[in-house]
């Protein structure tokens, strides 16, 4: 039982190594490290919590029975069993409404944002909305747009423009939306990944920010569209799917000056902090499915009793 608390307690260490993560990897990279490690945390979450449910309910003798079990499970700490079976089934349903609140909310999202840029022309993947309130997004979906409002367009200059419709362009190039609505959903399977989903967020913005650096050959053009774009809309109402990735989202002073004086740490600090994370990922979901087995196991040994 107390080798269960291994994937509980595992992230709450992901926040402080998302942070050194960000800091000295490549945006790739991280991105990458820190949504492979949170879904597989979120796993280890779910199954420990769900093996505990589980493990509780068969020691209720009525449903052993329906198990086919000669008599209850029987586990150590049997008077911890029930209890904490209870408390895992109760956050297993909170997890599972307020997920299922957030794929309404995220599908709804996309939905409107996509019926809006249908009704707008488009020249190739770029969708020009009529509105007073600056915005731009990458819109993802088949084909895959961006949408910018006309008051943003008059926000920026043509350079500018041209930078920030090459940050959403590679947001889209780079699946982003996948990423993030992976953030999303481990996010809901433990509160101490809220703070790794909003890591992902910022590493998805900071990759989208080199490659349109890369694109345009010019960083401090970058930096300025998206410091000028992110002014023009700190006063407007802008509501989106937390899916949609935009250049305006997230720290932006924080991008910006990563933009202006990019730092070079040795890769080799950050490739240790990023193998440090992993591994604090694999050993949860390790742990976890190690002790469903194990469970699974036991529930054969009493069915066998049974039988025989």
């Amino acid at each position: 039982m107390p080798v269960l608390l291994v994937p509980l307690l595992a992230p709450c260490v992901a926040p402080l190594l998302a942070r050194r993560v960000l800091d000295r990897c490549p945006p790739v990279a991280a991105l990458w490290t820190l949504t492979v490690s949170a879904l597989l945390l979120a796993a280890g979450t779910v199954a420990t919590l769900g093996t505990l449910a589980l493990t509780g309910l068969l020691h209720v003798p009525a449903f052993a029975a329906l198990g086919e079990l000669v008599h209850p499970l029987r586990t150590p700490s049997e008077w911890l069993v029930l209890p904490l079976a209870v408390l895992a089934a109760g956050l297993l349903t909170l997890a599972a409404l307020a997920l299922g609140r957030s794929v309404i909310r995220q599908t709804t999202g996309l939905r409107t944002a996509r019926s809006q840029a249908g009704r707008c022309p488009a020249a190739g993947d770029l969708c020009v909305v009529e509105s007073a309130r600056p915005d731009a997004y990458a819109l993802p979906g088949r084909p895959h747009r961006i949408v910018v409002t006309t008051a943003m367009l008059r926000s920026l200059d043509a350079r500018e423009r041209e930078a920030l419709f090459a940050h959403e362009r590679a947001h889209n190039a780079g699946g982003h939306h996948y990423f993030l609505a992976a953030a999303e959903l481990a996010a809901h399977c433990h509160p101490a990944l809220r703070p790794v989903r909003e890591a992902i967020r910022l590493a998805a913005e900071r990759a989208a920010d080199e490659a349109a650096a890369r694109r345009v050959g010019d960083r401090r053009l970058t930096a300025r569209a998206i410091a000028r774009a992110a002014l023009a809309t700190h006063t407007a109402d802008t509501r989106r799917s937390a899916v949609t990735p935009a250049a305006t989202t997230g720290p932006v002073p924080r991008r910006v000056a990563a933009l202006l004086s990019p730092t070079h740490r040795p890769l080799r600090t950050g490739s240790w902090i990023a193998a440090l994370l992993a591994v604090c990922a694999v050993l949860s979901v390790t742990t976890a499915a190690t002790s469903a087995v194990r469970v699974h196991q036991d529930i054969e040994v009493a069915q066998g009793e049974a039988e025989g």
